[in-house]
């Protein structure tokens, strides 16, 4: 930490020397609220330092031109912009081990103090979670359109956007956040604190979701190419649920069949029943169909040369 800054505020002026006593003050109050890991203590602590690093940060460029002045007012800048940070990290770092109703009132803190936080686009997930566990999931939304605005690759607001679009029957509007967040999750470097492993299995949730979004869309709206390819690259990621895997099966199975009449191929004829065979070992709402599907298939490829 930069003590030295506090030392040339004292030579400078009684306005900077205040700024720069406060600061300390606060800094160190929030230190201790942290060590004493209490919520509602870190919660009034980082909100008093970062307002008081706000002031600091935000000292406007001496007059003097003189090189000790100015190098002066850069560590004091630099000061203030290291304690903002850390007041947001303080509201993160407790957020994130805090009870649900306690995470809603942090993050919340965290997004009014600095809504453009990378510890913010750190903590969506859990930010969001807390809001469904306390029911307040009437404000996810809010929370969702303005996460977005600030960090437009966030893989945690993308997917809620996603699912939240395409059970309203958005399905223009699911398919493009579908198809972002499959952009996203593909380039999102693995957060600070993450396990590498957690990290892999969080991003195939992502990558498994975009992709089935934009493929039930796609084959919904009878674009055979652009469902069959990401169906496709749904299966590895959504193997492990099987309401989502039946899904991705059954329409695999109606795509290529339909592909396969307009181009005459049996080969794709004879991969649609393959697909609808699969999807009727699932038991679900699509097993039934899947069945017939897969033998009205193999006998009309049995027709074809």
């Amino acid at each position: 930490m930069v003590r030295y800054a506090l030392v040339v505020a004292l030579l400078l002026g009684t306005g900077s020397a205040a700024a720069a006593a406060d600061l300390d003050s606060s800094y160190q109050a929030l230190k201790d609220a942290q060590a004493k890991k209490d919520p509602a203590e870190v919660k009034k602590a980082a909100t008093e330092a970062y307002a008081a690093a706000q002031e600091v940060a935000n000292e406007p460029t001496p007059q003097s031109t003189a090189a000790a002045d100015q190098d002066a007012w850069k560590k004091r800048v630099a000061y203030g912009k290291e304690v903002e940070e850390a007041a947001e990290y303080a509201l993160y770092a407790t957020a994130i081990q805090a009870q649900p109703a306690e995470m809603v009132d942090l993050m919340a803190t965290l997004e009014k103090q600095n809504p453009k936080s990378k510890y913010l686009d750190q903590g969506y997930a859990t930010y969001l979670y807390a809001l469904a566990k306390t029911g307040a999931e009437a404000k996810v939304p809010t929370v969702v359109e303005a996460g977005l605005k600030n960090f437009p690759d966030n893989p945690d607001l993308l997917m809620v956007a996603a699912n939240s679009a395409l059970e309203h029957k958005q399905n223009d509007r699911a398919s493009a956040y579908a198809k972002r967040l499959i952009a996203a999750a593909g380039k999102r470097a693995k957060p600070e604190g993450v396990d590498a492993a957690e990290w892999e299995k969080q991003k195939a949730g992502f990558l498994g979701r975009g992709y089935w979004i934009a493929g039930m869309v796609s084959a919904q709206k009878n674009l055979y190419v652009d469902a069959d390819k990401n169906l496709r690259a749904s299966l590895p990621y959504v193997k492990d649920d099987k309401s989502m895997e039946a899904g991705a099966l059954f329409y695999l199975g109606v795509v290529n069949y339909q592909y396969g009449k307009m181009t005459l191929s049996k080969a794709r004829l004879l991969e649609a029943a393959k697909f609808s065979d699969q999807c009727a070992q699932i038991e679900g709402p699509y097993q039934q169909q899947a069945w017939h599907n897969a033998q009205a298939m193999k006998t009309e490829a049995g027709t074809m040369r």
